[in-house]
């Protein structure tokens, strides 16, 4: 396990190396920040100032190098905007992130995984139906629209739910919603057909011969093994979820680090825009290497696999 786990490391640390190399060039070769942020009307040498300000008049080779020796002694860079840390102002935004991811990633398992559940114990009933229609319904319908439709209805016509902002748990309701509509759909599907696949094993049957009633099988033995292939499914879909949190904060004006990133992306902010982007890869890196340990926990048959192989 050891050497698993260092060899894992291994490979993120080389793929954060890549993420930051790629996303420091494409920003600096896709546009001039010194242009946008202090503009032609202010003069040429104004613009050259603020390029000698931030070393932007130095050769791309050696900004990178000059950005590799800060990122690897924790230093971020500052903010064109306000001259701040770019961790900081980050970090000021992160825990409304935080907070509507995590909200959203507990209703969705709520209402994925138990609806998929109960589809596959409940096959070809009008149960099962409703749950494959709504699941159809959840994935055809991209983020943004569903938050438009719910802004329109719940906020325009009815005026029931506040559309904008983050004070109360009322300004919870509608991003969470637009968030965990297609995400709890993809769980209830792969809950169905892991529940499906189990429920036809060898030892389901061998627990009912022996008189096991089918609640106790299907919670003693069905759903933790059903459970194996849906740890995979939530690697997938802390991907998804910070991706839906960067389209639902700014539909519904959400002050998180989503908003943050397209706002620096218009301003060219460089070392907030790198500093969002090297966060999320490792955030990604780490939860696949957890879900790798948690699967292999979960199944030793991968890790013996491994071995033979």
């Amino acid at each position: 396990m050891l050497s698993f786990v260092l060899r894992k490391g291994l490979r993120a640390g080389l793929t954060v190396l890549l993420l930051a190399t790629f996303t420091f060039f494409v920003l600096r070769t896709s546009g001039d920040p010194a242009v946008l942020l202090v503009g032609l009307e202010a003069g040429p040498e104004a613009v050259e100032a603020f390029r000698r300000r931030w070393g932007l008049d130095q050769p791309l080779w050696k900004q990178y190098a000059i950005y590799l020796q800060q990122l690897l002694s924790g230093d971020f860079g500052q903010s064109f905007v306000g001259n701040r840390p770019a961790l900081e102002v980050v970090a000021e935004r992160l825990p409304k992130t935080l907070w509507l991811m995590g909200v959203t990633a507990v209703v969705t398992l709520a209402i994925g995984i138990p609806l998929g559940v109960v589809a596959a114990l409940r096959r070809d009933s009008w149960i099962d139906r409703l749950a494959i229609g709504v699941s159809v319904a959840g994935l055809s319908l991209p983020n943004f629209v569903v938050g438009v439709l719910l802004i329109l209805l719940f906020g325009v016509a009815l005026m029931l739910l506040p559309t904008t902002g983050s004070e109360t748990a009322w300004h919870f309701i509608l991003p969470v919603a637009t968030m965990a509509t297609g995400d709890a759909a993809v769980f209830a599907r792969f809950a169905r057909s892991a529940m499906l696949d189990v429920l036809n094993q060898p030892f389901m049957r061998t627990a009912s011969a022996k008189g096991l009633d089918r609640r106790r099988a299907v919670m003693r033995h069905a759903v933790p093994n059903a459970a194996i292939p849906l740890v995979t499914v939530f690697g997938l879909y802390v991907g998804r979820i910070i991706v839906g949190a960067v389209i639902t904060e700014n539909v519904f004006a959400w002050p998180g680090v989503g908003s943050l990133l397209v706002l620096s992306v218009e301003t060219r902010d460089l070392a907030v825009v790198q500093t969002i982007v090297i966060l999320v890869g490792v955030t990604m890196v780490v939860t696949n290497i957890t879900i790798d340990i948690a699967y292999r926990w979960l199944d030793p048959r991968t890790a013996e696999e491994r071995t033979l192989g």
